[in-house]
């Protein structure tokens, strides 16, 4: 599967955790997993967290915090979530490898948690100095050997050049489709592995249908650039 539902609960919820869990009932078998941000965390606590963690059993849960620090901080960050259930973790490439994503990996391997490296971002600001950078991004990426990679689904050139640098060894997983304005399966026809889709799934009165639309929309459109 190709889908990665982003758990962004609105503001105006006050039990965020029923709320998602409704959400990834009724999506679980059309999901690869599920990816939870820091508003999530503050607002759900530890508690939260684990009983999300039960419920997606199995599947990717992963802890989208963007961590940016040194090693140290990072690592503490990332063994506090493994014991919450969350089995894999986003940290910003920019940070660099000694005394920082060199200590991150490791940690992450020993607690058997994906670490996910940002190399690019779906927002217009993204363009300012992370693109400029981007060749360098690309060799930390290969330097750390993450098990995944975060590039826009807004800028599929960004995907297809990391996929031609990375190879298939780095899961690629891109965000920005729907209400950032990439299409279901453009992404993946430039080369990634997962297409993170939040409100256009989350927000409407139906996710179920919502998600089971956007597959198919994934599938069609994977099926026109193959061909």
């Amino acid at each position: 599967m190709t889908l990665i539902i982003a758990l962004d609960p609105p503001m105006n919820i006050d039990d965020i955790v029923e709320w998602s869990l409704n959400i990834i009932r009724s999506t679980f078998e059309v999901s690869s997993g599920y990816k939870i941000g820091l508003p999530f965390i503050l607002r759900a606590g530890a508690d939260g967290v684990k009983e999300i963690a039960r419920a997606v059993s199995g599947k990717l849960l992963i802890a989208d915090l963007k961590l940016a620090d040194i090693g140290y901080i990072m690592s503490l960050t990332a063994r506090f979530m493994s014991t919450l259930g969350v089995n894999a973790i986003i940290a910003h490439g920019f940070v660099g490898f000694k005394g920082a994503l060199e200590e991150l990996k490791s940690t992450c391997d020993n607690v058997n948690m994906k670490l996910i490296l940002v190399l690019a971002m779906s927002h217009p600001g993204a363009s300012e100095i992370m693109e400029k950078v981007f060749d360098d991004m690309l060799k930390l990426a290969e330097r750390v050997s993450p098990w995944g990679a975060v590039l826009p689904a807004t800028n599929t050139k960004l995907i297809t050049r990391a996929r031609n640098a990375l190879g298939k060894q780095i899961k690629i997983l891109a965000p920005g489709v729907g209400v950032q304005g990439a299409k279901p399966g453009e992404a993946l026809c430039a080369g990634a592995d997962f297409e993170i889709v939040g409100r256009a799934i989350t927000r409407v009165s139906n996710p179920k249908e919502a998600a089971f639309k956007m597959i198919e929309e994934q599938k069609q459109r994977l099926r026109l650039c193959q061909h």
